[in-house]
């Protein structure tokens, strides 16, 4: 592990394994999933690597890639480090606003463009500024619309051809040292412009080792679907490790065709954040619901012996009853299995899930089928994991977070924050030293976080910057009512309002697939969504759905009046981050009116 680093990777994993698969891509031309070979792969990096050298790229530069997933951009990502250089990942969906601050805090003279979209953005910042030289396009039916600044990857990729730079590359790999620049990985702002996190090649060094110990089970034998962006700290630190301890990788390109990829590739891991799951818990608690009423009550005793099996007894290592048991075992081997397979998650064996919390009831209701979700708690500034279910350990309490991971220090500060330190932490953010000089006290990082630590337990009780306090004094911790109320079938987005109010409203965009079929089985009639959700009926459904979900919560948490949408929040105009988090500010400013009516009667 000490000669461990990600410039390396590519060029150790080609004597590990050789011609071992190490990537699977789909050619959507030819509708299938491609394999690449670890030495397939090494001998791409190595001539990426020397295109860059050929270009003129310098020890610790900084290059952009705003692309969603792609074999290509791994590619791209290792070459850079194999010559000590920088990548800076920038969201697919990223306005040309947010790519020209990016550009421009970074000093990017070069970026790589995934597809049509990214590129027209990026033509709009070669216009504004003057860092940006050169755009390299990935899709080759990208329209480069004659701009000479703009170069096919093919095209660049014959840069690395011949053996000019093989001297310059074997210097630059000599040279690679553990206190490099791995990665800039620009935050999304939720309260303030975007911030550059350094992540060294030392957090990484630390990561991929303690989860090597704590994490056993993600080796050469398994495979791992791509499924965030690479943009994204979960991601991109999951990834290496996959890499790292030779597991195989389906690269999901389209996030919207996720559901198909899995079905198609049947991974064993894949980490995600809480929504996919929450629309998992959905879609199948819809589809028991159609079931016929045998079927359905067979259905939900299977998981009620499943929760008692998993949640009542494995989970504290106790002996399960025999019947119990034998009960598991036949519903595990008939009707879990069929719901797996539906899902195409029948050969799954390890989830993390992180980004925000998971509610306990999608949680224990997944246990309860099986599945090993190992959920966990982690920031950008952190390198992903703080903590997480570790496997070692059967017994997981579903409020918390999971274990704080080996070598990793925390503690509880002021206003309940949670505090850390170890060789996890980013050294600071990029060009901001007076934000680093608040974010970082005697060493210790201040994540924003509120939560608790109990025997070595993290619990995450809210975001600071979020909790509210009523007009009445009662504290609120809105993301707690919000993860709630989105395990609903009929509930796809939340905003809680209550800040020095008298009591707690929400901006709730519903989900308009489940209200029409709704609407259809009610034979309502509606002109559009907006007609639709102001009907009395899907009010009063809505209303009761609400009341069942927040029945224990205490009254001043409670929502007393609410406003359905017919528009979702969007990264597009400001509302959410590009992690999808809620942005509150721009959210109350654009709901204002429909805000104050909620409290004007």
């Amino acid at each position: 592990m000490n000669s461990f680093h990600i410039g390396r990777l590519a060029f150790d994993n080609a004597k590990r394994f050789g011609d071992k698969t190490a990537l699977k891509y789909r050619d959507d031309e030819e509708d299938v999933w491609k394999p690449l070979t670890w030495n397939q792969v090494a001998a791409s990096v190595r001539r990426a690597a020397k295109a860059f050298l050929s270009i003129g790229i310098k020890e610790q530069d900084k290059v952009a890639i705003y692309s969603q997933n792609s074999h290509e951009t791994i590619i791209v990502d290792l070459a850079l480090q194999a010559i000590r250089a920088v990548a800076v990942p920038l969201y697919a969906t990223s306005s040309s606003e947010q790519v020209k601050y990016i550009v421009d805090d970074a000093q990017c003279a070069m970026i790589f463009v995934g597809e049509q979209y990214q590129y027209d953005q990026t033509i709009k910042v070669l216009h504004q500024t003057n860092v940006l030289k050169k755009v390299i396009t990935v899709d080759p039916k990208i329209n480069l619309n004659g701009i000479d600044t703009s170069m096919a990857f093919s095209d660049f990729l014959k840069y690395g051809d011949g053996d000019e730079q093989n001297a310059e590359l074997e210097k630059r790999q000599s040279e690679l040292s553990q206190d490099d620049l791995a990665t800039l990985i620009y935050t999304s702002g939720t309260s303030g412009e975007p911030k550059g996190v350094m992540i060294m090649q030392y957090n990484l060094t630390h990561q991929m080792r303690i989860h090597e110990k704590v994490m056993p089970c993600c080796d050469e034998t398994r495979t791992s679907m791509m499924f965030l962006p690479a943009s994204h700290i979960f991601e991109r630190a999951w990834d290496y490790l996959c890499m790292y301890r030779g597991a195989m990788i389906f690269v999901n390109k389209n996030p919207k065709e996720i559901l198909q990829s899995i079905k198609e590739t049947r991974p064993n891991m894949m980490c995600a954040v809480p929504r996919f799951w929450e629309k998992v818990y959905a879609g199948v608690h819809e589809k028991i619901e159609k079931m016929p009423g045998l079927v359905k009550k067979l259905m939900y005793h299977a998981i009620a012996v499943g929760k008692k099996r998993n949640l009542d007894y494995v989970r504290f290592s106790k002996s399960v009853p025999f019947l119990t048991e034998l009960q598991y075992k036949i519903f595990k081997k008939t009707l879990f299995e069929k719901v797996k397979k539906e899902l195409g998650l029948e050969n799954s064996m390890y989830f993390p899930c992180a980004g925000s919390q998971l509610s306990e009831s999608v949680c224990e209701f997944l246990m309860s089928l099986g599945f090993d979700m190992v959920v966990g708690y982690g920031l950008t500034e952190s390198t992903a994991t703080v903590s997480c279910f570790q496997p070692a350990h059967k017994y997981h309490d579903l409020k918390s977070v999971g274990e704080v991971m080996p070598e990793c220090e925390v503690k509880i500060g002021e206003n309940d924050e949670i505090l850390l330190k170890g060789n996890l932490i980013t050294p600071g953010y990029y060009n901001k030293p007076e934000i680093n000089a608040t974010a970082f006290t005697d060493g210790w990082f201040h994540t924003g976080d509120a939560g608790k630590l109990e025997n070595g337990i993290l619990y995450i009780t809210d975001r600071i910057k979020d909790l509210f306090k009523t007009s009445n004094g009662k504290y609120i911790a809105p993301q707690q009512i919000e993860n709630l109320l989105v395990t609903d079938k009929y509930i796809d987005q939340v905003a809680v309002i209550g800040d020095l109010r008298k009591f707690v409203t929400a901006l709730i965009v519903p989900d308009y697939g489940a209200v029409k079929e709704y609407a259809e089985q009610m034979k309502i009639e509606y002109k559009d969504m907006e007609d639709l959700l102001s009907n009395p009926k899907i009010t009063s459904l809505i209303e009761g759905r609400i009341a069942n979900l927040q029945e224990g919560l205490a009254k001043y948490e409670q929502i007393k009046r609410f406003k359905l949408l017919s528009k979702p929040f969007s990264s597009d105009n400001g509302e959410l981050t590009l992690t999808l988090k809620l942005k509150r500010k721009v959210i109350n400013e654009h709901y204002n009116k429909e805000i104050e009516y909620m409290y004007s009667y």
